[in-house]
Protein backbone atom coordinates (compact mmCIF):
# COMPACT_ATOMS: atom_id res chain seq x y z
CA UNK A 1 0.00 0.00 0.00
CA UNK A 2 3.05 2.31 0.30
CA UNK A 3 2.71 2.82 -3.44
CA UNK A 4 -0.74 4.39 -3.08
CA UNK A 5 -1.96 7.33 -1.05
CA UNK A 6 -5.53 7.01 0.18
CA UNK A 7 -7.56 10.17 -0.44
CA UNK A 8 -11.31 10.05 0.24
CA UNK A 9 -14.02 7.42 0.53
CA UNK A 10 -16.18 7.30 -2.60
CA UNK A 11 -18.55 4.44 -1.93
CA UNK A 12 -19.58 1.18 -0.33
CA UNK A 13 -19.58 -1.89 -2.54
CA UNK A 14 -21.21 -5.27 -2.07
CA UNK A 15 -18.35 -6.52 0.03
CA UNK A 16 -16.10 -3.60 0.80
CA UNK A 17 -15.32 0.10 0.68
CA UNK A 18 -14.07 2.09 -2.29
CA UNK A 19 -11.61 4.97 -1.84
CA UNK A 20 -10.13 7.46 -4.21
CA UNK A 21 -6.37 7.11 -4.18
CA UNK A 22 -3.22 8.27 -5.88
CA UNK A 23 -0.25 6.36 -7.21
CA UNK A 24 2.70 8.04 -5.42
CA UNK A 25 5.07 7.33 -8.32
CA UNK A 26 2.98 8.34 -11.33
CA UNK A 27 0.51 10.66 -9.48
CA UNK A 28 -2.29 8.89 -11.34
CA UNK A 29 -5.67 8.93 -9.58
CA UNK A 30 -6.98 5.40 -8.94
CA UNK A 31 -9.88 3.70 -7.16
CA UNK A 32 -8.95 1.47 -4.23
CA UNK A 33 -11.53 -1.21 -3.52
CA UNK A 34 -10.88 -2.63 -0.07
CA UNK A 35 -12.36 -6.06 0.57
CA UNK A 36 -13.07 -7.07 4.15
CA UNK A 37 -11.61 -10.40 5.18
CA UNK A 38 -13.57 -11.94 8.05
CA UNK A 39 -11.69 -13.44 10.97
CA UNK A 40 -13.40 -16.79 10.62
CA UNK A 41 -13.39 -16.74 6.84
CA UNK A 42 -10.97 -19.06 5.17
CA UNK A 43 -9.08 -16.61 3.03
CA UNK A 44 -10.56 -14.35 0.39
CA UNK A 45 -14.32 -14.04 -0.35
CA UNK A 46 -15.26 -15.95 -3.47
CA UNK A 47 -16.86 -12.83 -4.96
CA UNK A 48 -13.57 -10.92 -4.73
CA UNK A 49 -11.59 -13.81 -6.19
CA UNK A 50 -14.09 -14.08 -9.00
CA UNK A 51 -13.75 -10.38 -9.78
CA UNK A 52 -9.96 -10.56 -9.73
CA UNK A 53 -9.76 -13.62 -11.96
CA UNK A 54 -12.23 -12.26 -14.50
CA UNK A 55 -10.88 -8.72 -14.66
CA UNK A 56 -7.33 -9.94 -15.12
CA UNK A 57 -8.55 -11.55 -18.34
CA UNK A 58 -10.90 -8.81 -19.53
CA UNK A 59 -8.88 -5.97 -20.97
CA UNK A 60 -11.11 -3.65 -22.98
CA UNK A 61 -11.79 0.08 -23.01
CA UNK A 62 -15.40 -0.43 -21.96
CA UNK A 63 -14.48 -2.56 -18.94
CA UNK A 64 -12.98 -1.02 -15.84
CA UNK A 65 -9.24 -1.75 -15.68
CA UNK A 66 -7.77 -3.67 -12.73
CA UNK A 67 -4.20 -2.42 -12.21
CA UNK A 68 -3.06 -4.16 -9.09
CA UNK A 69 -3.99 -6.56 -6.28
CA UNK A 70 -2.57 -5.86 -2.81
CA UNK A 71 -2.96 -8.44 -0.08
CA UNK A 72 -2.26 -8.24 3.65
CA UNK A 73 -3.45 -10.31 6.62
CA UNK A 74 -6.71 -8.53 7.23
CA UNK A 75 -7.50 -6.95 3.90
CA UNK A 76 -7.36 -7.26 0.19
CA UNK A 77 -7.19 -4.12 -1.93
CA UNK A 78 -7.99 -4.04 -5.63
CA UNK A 79 -6.55 -1.06 -7.51
CA UNK A 80 -8.74 0.07 -10.41
CA UNK A 81 -8.65 2.90 -12.89
CA UNK A 82 -10.61 5.81 -11.49
CA UNK A 83 -13.81 7.04 -13.13
CA UNK A 84 -15.49 10.28 -12.11
CA UNK A 85 -18.98 8.91 -11.57
CA UNK A 86 -21.38 6.07 -12.19
CA UNK A 87 -24.42 6.21 -14.45
CA UNK A 88 -26.76 6.59 -11.46
CA UNK A 89 -24.94 9.75 -10.30
CA UNK A 90 -24.89 10.97 -13.90
CA UNK A 91 -28.69 10.60 -14.05
CA UNK A 92 -29.03 12.53 -10.80
CA UNK A 93 -27.22 15.49 -12.38
CA UNK A 94 -29.43 15.63 -15.49
CA UNK A 95 -32.61 17.40 -14.36
CA UNK A 96 -34.69 15.12 -16.55
CA UNK A 97 -33.04 16.00 -19.88
CA UNK A 98 -30.49 13.93 -21.81
CA UNK A 99 -28.96 14.47 -25.24
CA UNK A 100 -30.09 11.71 -27.69
CA UNK A 101 -26.49 11.41 -28.95
CA UNK A 102 -25.31 10.71 -25.40
CA UNK A 103 -27.97 8.00 -25.05
CA UNK A 104 -26.75 6.41 -28.27
CA UNK A 105 -23.07 6.66 -27.30
CA UNK A 106 -23.55 5.17 -23.81
CA UNK A 107 -25.76 2.38 -25.12
CA UNK A 108 -23.27 1.46 -27.84
CA UNK A 109 -20.41 1.40 -25.33
CA UNK A 110 -22.46 -0.77 -22.96
CA UNK A 111 -23.13 -3.24 -25.78
CA UNK A 112 -19.49 -3.20 -26.87
CA UNK A 113 -18.31 -4.01 -23.34
CA UNK A 114 -20.91 -6.78 -23.08
CA UNK A 115 -20.03 -8.23 -26.48
CA UNK A 116 -16.41 -8.47 -25.32
CA UNK A 117 -17.41 -10.17 -22.03
CA UNK A 118 -19.71 -12.60 -23.80
CA UNK A 119 -17.12 -13.46 -26.45
CA UNK A 120 -14.79 -14.35 -23.55
CA UNK A 121 -17.48 -16.51 -21.93
CA UNK A 122 -18.22 -14.14 -19.07
CA UNK A 123 -21.71 -13.20 -17.86
CA UNK A 124 -21.85 -10.00 -15.80
CA UNK A 125 -25.15 -10.85 -14.04
CA UNK A 126 -25.50 -7.57 -12.16
CA UNK A 127 -25.89 -4.80 -14.72
CA UNK A 128 -27.46 -1.63 -13.32
CA UNK A 129 -26.63 2.08 -13.52
CA UNK A 130 -24.53 1.94 -10.32
CA UNK A 131 -22.23 -0.64 -11.95
CA UNK A 132 -21.59 1.40 -15.09
CA UNK A 133 -18.82 3.95 -14.62
CA UNK A 134 -18.33 7.09 -16.70
CA UNK A 135 -15.10 9.04 -16.98
CA UNK A 136 -14.64 12.67 -17.94
CA UNK A 137 -14.09 11.73 -21.60
CA UNK A 138 -17.60 10.27 -21.81
CA UNK A 139 -16.34 6.68 -21.82
CA UNK A 140 -18.63 4.14 -20.20
CA UNK A 141 -17.13 1.11 -18.47
CA UNK A 142 -18.64 -2.04 -16.99
CA UNK A 143 -17.63 -2.50 -13.35
CA UNK A 144 -18.35 -4.60 -10.27
CA UNK A 145 -17.88 -8.12 -11.52
CA UNK A 146 -18.48 -9.60 -8.07
CA UNK A 147 -21.42 -11.64 -9.34
CA UNK A 148 -19.98 -12.39 -12.75
CA UNK A 149 -19.52 -15.97 -13.84
CA UNK A 150 -17.44 -17.60 -16.47
CA UNK A 151 -19.77 -19.82 -18.42
CA UNK A 152 -18.80 -22.68 -20.67
CA UNK A 153 -20.30 -25.62 -22.39
CA UNK A 154 -22.13 -27.42 -20.87
CA UNK A 155 -23.99 -24.63 -19.09
CA UNK A 156 -24.05 -25.24 -15.37
CA UNK A 157 -26.92 -24.38 -13.08
CA UNK A 158 -26.50 -20.90 -11.68
CA UNK A 159 -28.16 -19.16 -8.78
CA UNK A 160 -31.40 -17.31 -9.52
CA UNK A 161 -30.49 -14.76 -6.82
CA UNK A 162 -28.62 -12.53 -9.21
CA UNK A 163 -29.26 -9.19 -10.87
CA UNK A 164 -30.84 -6.36 -8.92
CA UNK A 165 -34.63 -6.78 -9.07
CA UNK A 166 -35.42 -3.91 -11.47
CA UNK A 167 -32.99 -5.28 -14.09
CA UNK A 168 -33.80 -8.98 -13.64
CA UNK A 169 -35.37 -10.83 -16.60
CA UNK A 170 -38.66 -12.75 -16.29
CA UNK A 171 -36.96 -16.13 -16.78
CA UNK A 172 -34.77 -15.49 -13.71
CA UNK A 173 -37.71 -14.03 -11.76
CA UNK A 174 -39.50 -17.33 -12.43
CA UNK A 175 -36.52 -19.22 -11.00
CA UNK A 176 -34.64 -20.24 -14.16
CA UNK A 177 -31.25 -21.70 -13.27
CA UNK A 178 -30.03 -22.24 -16.82
CA UNK A 179 -29.36 -18.96 -18.50
CA UNK A 180 -26.92 -17.49 -20.92
CA UNK A 181 -25.82 -14.09 -22.16
CA UNK A 182 -29.54 -13.26 -22.53
CA UNK A 183 -29.61 -12.38 -18.80
CA UNK A 184 -27.31 -9.40 -19.47
CA UNK A 185 -29.19 -8.40 -22.61
CA UNK A 186 -32.45 -7.95 -20.69
CA UNK A 187 -30.64 -5.73 -18.17
CA UNK A 188 -29.13 -3.76 -21.07
CA UNK A 189 -32.65 -3.18 -22.45
CA UNK A 190 -33.85 -1.87 -19.08
CA UNK A 191 -30.83 0.46 -18.91
CA UNK A 192 -31.46 1.63 -22.50
CA UNK A 193 -35.01 2.69 -21.57
CA UNK A 194 -33.70 4.38 -18.43
CA UNK A 195 -31.09 6.26 -20.48
CA UNK A 196 -33.72 7.40 -22.96
CA UNK A 197 -35.92 8.59 -20.08
CA UNK A 198 -33.04 10.49 -18.43
CA UNK A 199 -32.82 8.20 -15.41
CA UNK A 200 -36.39 7.05 -14.82
CA UNK A 201 -36.34 3.25 -14.27
CA UNK A 202 -38.57 1.22 -16.57
CA UNK A 203 -39.67 -1.50 -14.14
CA UNK A 204 -39.22 -0.25 -10.54
CA UNK A 205 -40.86 -3.26 -8.88
CA UNK A 206 -41.20 -3.59 -5.10
CA UNK A 207 -40.95 -7.40 -5.05
CA UNK A 208 -40.80 -10.31 -7.50
CA UNK A 209 -44.57 -10.41 -8.15
CA UNK A 210 -44.79 -6.67 -8.66
CA UNK A 211 -41.77 -6.83 -10.95
CA UNK A 212 -43.33 -9.52 -13.15
CA UNK A 213 -46.67 -7.69 -13.24
CA UNK A 214 -44.98 -4.47 -14.43
CA UNK A 215 -43.11 -6.39 -17.15
CA UNK A 216 -46.20 -8.26 -18.39
CA UNK A 217 -48.36 -5.12 -18.41
CA UNK A 218 -45.90 -3.65 -20.91
CA UNK A 219 -44.85 -6.71 -22.93
CA UNK A 220 -47.91 -8.93 -22.57
CA UNK A 221 -48.18 -12.02 -20.37
CA UNK A 222 -46.20 -14.90 -21.89
CA UNK A 223 -47.80 -18.32 -22.26
CA UNK A 224 -46.65 -21.79 -23.23
CA UNK A 225 -47.48 -21.08 -26.91
CA UNK A 226 -45.07 -18.17 -27.25
CA UNK A 227 -42.59 -19.31 -24.60
CA UNK A 228 -42.40 -23.12 -24.58
CA UNK A 229 -41.29 -24.41 -21.17
CA UNK A 230 -42.30 -21.35 -19.17
CA UNK A 231 -44.72 -23.33 -16.98
CA UNK A 232 -41.90 -25.75 -16.07
CA UNK A 233 -39.77 -23.04 -14.42
CA UNK A 234 -39.40 -23.70 -10.69
CA UNK A 235 -41.08 -20.51 -9.47
CA UNK A 236 -43.62 -20.17 -12.28
CA UNK A 237 -47.11 -19.04 -11.42
CA UNK A 238 -49.89 -17.81 -13.71
CA UNK A 239 -50.51 -14.08 -14.10
CA UNK A 240 -53.49 -12.23 -15.57
CA UNK A 241 -53.30 -12.21 -19.38
CA UNK A 242 -52.23 -8.67 -20.19
CA UNK A 243 -52.01 -7.71 -23.89
CA UNK A 244 -48.70 -6.18 -25.06
CA UNK A 245 -48.63 -2.41 -25.23
CA UNK A 246 -48.90 -0.72 -28.59
CA UNK A 247 -47.82 2.67 -27.27
CA UNK A 248 -44.02 2.43 -27.09
CA UNK A 249 -43.86 6.09 -28.08
CA UNK A 250 -45.37 6.88 -24.66
CA UNK A 251 -43.05 4.50 -22.81
CA UNK A 252 -39.90 6.09 -24.28
CA UNK A 253 -41.10 9.37 -25.85
CA UNK A 254 -37.60 10.64 -26.60
CA UNK A 255 -36.50 7.54 -28.53
CA UNK A 256 -37.02 7.55 -32.29
CA UNK A 257 -38.60 4.62 -34.13
CA UNK A 258 -35.29 2.80 -34.67
CA UNK A 259 -34.40 3.20 -31.01
CA UNK A 260 -37.79 1.84 -29.99
CA UNK A 261 -37.32 -1.11 -32.34
CA UNK A 262 -33.97 -1.96 -30.73
CA UNK A 263 -35.48 -1.66 -27.25
CA UNK A 264 -38.31 -4.05 -28.15
CA UNK A 265 -35.81 -6.60 -29.48
CA UNK A 266 -33.89 -6.55 -26.19
CA UNK A 267 -36.94 -6.63 -23.91
CA UNK A 268 -38.29 -9.99 -25.05
CA UNK A 269 -39.68 -12.23 -22.32
CA UNK A 270 -38.50 -15.46 -23.92
CA UNK A 271 -34.70 -15.45 -23.44
CA UNK A 272 -33.91 -17.32 -26.67
CA UNK A 273 -35.38 -14.51 -28.76
CA UNK A 274 -33.47 -11.59 -27.19
CA UNK A 275 -30.85 -9.95 -29.39
CA UNK A 276 -27.22 -10.68 -28.57
CA UNK A 277 -24.82 -7.81 -27.87
CA UNK A 278 -23.19 -8.29 -31.29
CA UNK A 279 -26.56 -8.24 -33.06
CA UNK A 280 -27.67 -5.16 -31.11
CA UNK A 281 -24.49 -3.26 -32.08
CA UNK A 282 -25.31 -3.66 -35.76
CA UNK A 283 -28.90 -2.41 -35.34
CA UNK A 284 -29.81 0.52 -37.68
CA UNK A 285 -30.34 2.75 -34.60
CA UNK A 286 -26.55 3.11 -34.38
CA UNK A 287 -25.91 3.76 -38.08
CA UNK A 288 -28.47 6.48 -38.72
CA UNK A 289 -27.31 10.09 -38.62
Amino acid sequence: MQKYEKLEKIGEGTYGTVFKGKNRDTLEIVALKRVRLDEDDEGVPSSALREICLLKELKHKNIVRLYDVLHSDKKLTLVFEHCDQDLKKYFDSLNGEIDPDVVKSFMYQLLRGLAFCHSHNVLHRDLKPQNLLINKNGELKLADFGLARAFGIPVKCYSAEVVTLWYRPPDVLFGAKLYTTSIDMWSAGCIFAELANAGRPLFPGSDVDDQLKRIFKLLGTPEEENWPGITQLSDYKPFPLYPPTTSWSQVVPRLNSKGRDLLQKLLVCRPLLRLSAEQAMSHPYFTEN
